[in-house]
């Protein structure tokens, strides 16, 4: 007996490109896709009739900074009468003001704000959110961040896969290297034996870490099993997105910079590009990353919301594939494969997510749309009729 039936649906699997299933069914028994195409006597526990509507893959955003207090406000405005976001770092503003506010959150503060940051993500129909840590930088602090990211899981009913960015900026009075020591010699082996995460960023760029920085911490990620992720290319060239695709990195994240030979690194080692549209635009300075020589080389390519303070304070990953399409020519097909298949693929090549197909998690929303393009015409506009994740009704 199956646990749920949905009959009279247009069935939108999301794997390859964005044609409809044949298939007019969809069954889920134990969390998990179970069959198409269900005939009227099966028994099911619950059968539900989707009146015509479409089915679709819950949405991933793979890439936040979700968990953080306070806001950056007055560095937007700074930034509009001509402030500069690498000056603003180094007169002790961007990451390191927001590390401020969210160290003096308690942990009950933390939850409610970060639980309002990502209430818009979940209600468009997100059904796995990446959280990195970071605006932490300090043992206690880190660990209260990812400490909240698992915490939002079952109060959302989201799948959170949490990421230890311990390595997103240098906290004052420390020097880069010593901090870098604590990172990668006690916080990262901390983290990983309490299971707080098993992904692992950082931050490469002038105002941050370097490429040999990322060889020393991927080396010891990839001793205690972790997944790999970079912030890369991003504010100028630095080489870290070819390093990064040396160890074989899961993503290789913003890549405004990127050159030819990146991009080659990238096709070579299977590594996604995961674009950042709404930080790039936030910004305002930033050349657009090369998606013509990524589609060009075969390199897969995500979307993400990077839901941050600083430079994305927009909680949509429907806007963000949106804009993804008017600045910097996606197609409607690679901007839904970046927000389902491409981008649950940046979180873990072995994901069992962002696809409709049998043995998947059965995460999936039910939306009053003519076609799945509709989502990228009018971000703003649509929003699930019914959302489930691992087969239950959110």
């Amino acid at each position: 007996m199956f646990d749920l039936v949905i009959d009279n649906a247009r069935i939108y699997p999301l794997a390859q490109d964005l044609s409809i299933l044949p298939a007019r069914s969809m069954a889920v028994a134990g969390g998990r896709i179970a069959a198409f195409d269900i005939p009227p006597t099966e028994e099911s526990r619950l059968r539900l009739d989707a009146r015509g509507q479409a089915i679709l893959p819950g949405l991933v955003d793979c890439h936040t900074h979700a968990v953080f207090a306070g806001d950056r406000l007055e560095e937007y405005l700074a930034r509009l009468a001509g402030a500069n976001y690498a000056g603003q770092h180094r007169a002790g503003g961007g990451i390191l003001k927001t590390v401020h506010a969210t160290r003096q959150a308690s942990f009950a503060q933390l939850l409610d704000c970060s639980l309002k940051h990502v209430a818009p993500l979940v209600a468009e129909g997100v059904t796995t959110l990446e959280i990195k840590s970071g605006y932490g930088l300090d043992h206690d602090s880190e660990i209260k961040i990812l400490t909240v990211a698992a915490a939002m899981a079952p109060i959302l009913k989201i799948r959170i896969v949490p990421t230890f960015l311990g390595a997103h900026a240098v906290p004052v009075p420390l020097k880069r290297q010593a901090y870098l020591d604590w990172v990668v010699d006690e916080m990262l082996p901390e983290v990983v034996a309490l299971r707080l995460a098993r992904s692992v960023d950082i931050f490469v760029d002038r105002i941050a870490f370097t490429p040999e920085d990322l060889d020393r911490l991927f080396e010891r990620a990839q001793a205690l099993s972790c997944r790999l992720h970079a912030h890369t290319d991003q504010l100028g060239h630095t080489g870290a997105t070819r390093r990064a695709a040396r160890w074989k990195a899961c993503s290789c994240d913003h890549l405004e910079h990127a050159a030819p030979e990146d991009v080659r690194a990238l096709a070579e080692s299977g590594t996604v590009a995961v674009l950042l549209p709404i930080a790039s635009s936030f910004l305002g300075d930033a050349p657009p990353p090369p998606v013509a020589a990524l589609r060009a080389a075969g390199v897969p390519i995500a979307i993400a919301s990077d839901l941050n303070p600083g430079t994305a304070p927009v909680a949509s990953l429907l806007w963000a594939s949106a804009t993804a399409i008017r600045l910097w020519g996606l197609t409607p097909t690679e901007a839904l494969l970046g927000i389902t298949r491409q981008a649950a693929r940046a979180l873990d090549p072995d994901a069992d997510f962002g696809t409709l197909a049998v043995g998947q998690s059965a995460d999936f929303g039910i939306w009053d749309i003519p076609r799945p393009e509709s989502l990228l015409y009018a971000p703003a506009s649509h929003r699930p009729v019914m959302s489930f994740f691992q087969g239950a009704l959110r």
